[in-house]
């Protein structure tokens, strides 16, 4: 990976998963990370887990449970005391529920917190991203292949299906940070808004981090299997890191693996579907957004 030096990072959700080597990663690079985290405990874990591997890590802990709209604001005001921010990693989310489930404000919960949690928080933290030219990092997904979203409620989950769901909360991510990046254009903003995806990474495929990452043993035989197809959660922290420090990326760019299907490989631009670039969904998306987060995302223009 390519990338400048000692910038200040955000990660949502750096306490597991695709966060948590993201933000080992970036500390590895020599960058200052924030662990923006829900539970403290998970990230004090993190933190130990990434000082073993990169002993002279910068971290800084912040407290954001993006399921909340109330914590996302404290955590907002709280990330401005912390000084110059150069990007942020919306990576945080509710992968699966197996029954309807809502946020603190009463939003389905998976749309809710990967959307609305981070709409409300990045529109918040703008300012910050503006005095550096920063950028915004959204996570996208395949599963966006298979989504729509009804225009009047995109937040709507009829039939509720757990994985249909899930999707159409990433699609909602991507429409997102795609209508940002150009909004942004259009404003003459310094920020770069870029969506970035990990491909099919898993858990079972990622080096062991005690304490933090909780793995199954595999049958050697299923192993080798999964590694024509999948790959682990440290390869799909890759293009998220990328496109969060990277040299040469640009705002509106969609970077995720090279390798088939998009499933897995090394970190590269890729397509999305047109379904995710779709203009008027993702003006409905918008209003919709500010009406559920309460919290208005008006860019303007400069003449």
């Amino acid at each position: 990976m390519s990338a400048e030096s000692h910038r200040t990072v955000v990660v949502t959700g750096a306490s597991a998963g695709l966060g948590y080597f993201a933000s080992e990663q970036l500390a590895a690079a020599g960058h200052r990370v924030v662990l923006a985290t829900r539970n403290p405990t998970k990230a004090q874990a993190a933190d130990r887990s990434i000082r073993a591997v990169v002993p002279d890590a910068d971290l800084e802990h912040l407290h954001i449970d993006l399921a909340d709209l109330d914590s996302v604001r404290a955590a907002a005001d709280a990330l401005a005391d912390l000084g110059p921010v150069h990007a942020v990693l919306n990576n945080a989310g509710v992968v699966g529920s197996g029954s309807p489930q809502t946020t603190a404000q009463g939003i389905e919960l998976q749309f809710g917190t990967n959307h609305i949690g981070h709409f409300a928080w990045t529109a918040r933290i703008l300012p910050l991203l503006e005095a550096t030219g920063g950028r915004v990092v959204h996570l996208g997904s395949i599963s966006h292949r298979w989504a729509w979203l009804d225009q009047a409620r995109p937040e709507r989950a009829q039939p509720y299906v757990n994985y249909l769901q899930y999707a159409r909360s990433k699609l909602a991510v991507m429409l997102f940070g795609f209508e940002l990046a150009e909004r942004l254009a259009d404003a003459g903003s310094r920020v770069s808004s870029v969506v970035a995806h990990p491909g099919f990474s898993l858990d079972t495929l990622a080096p062991a981090r005690p304490g933090v990452l909780a793995t199954t043993p595999t049958p050697g035989w299923v192993r080798a299997g999964e590694h024509l197809w999948a790959q682990g959660k440290d390869a799909g922290a890759t293009p998220l890191v990328h496109a969060a420090v990277g040299a040469g990326v640009r705002s509106g760019e969609y970077w995720g693996p090279d390798g088939w299907m998009q499933l897995r490989g090394t970190p590269a631009v890729v397509p999305a579907k047109p379904r995710a670039h779709d203009r008027n969904v993702a003006a409905h998306l918008w209003t919709a957004s500010e009406r559920l987060s309460g919290v208005p995302l008006d860019l303007g223009t400069r003449g």
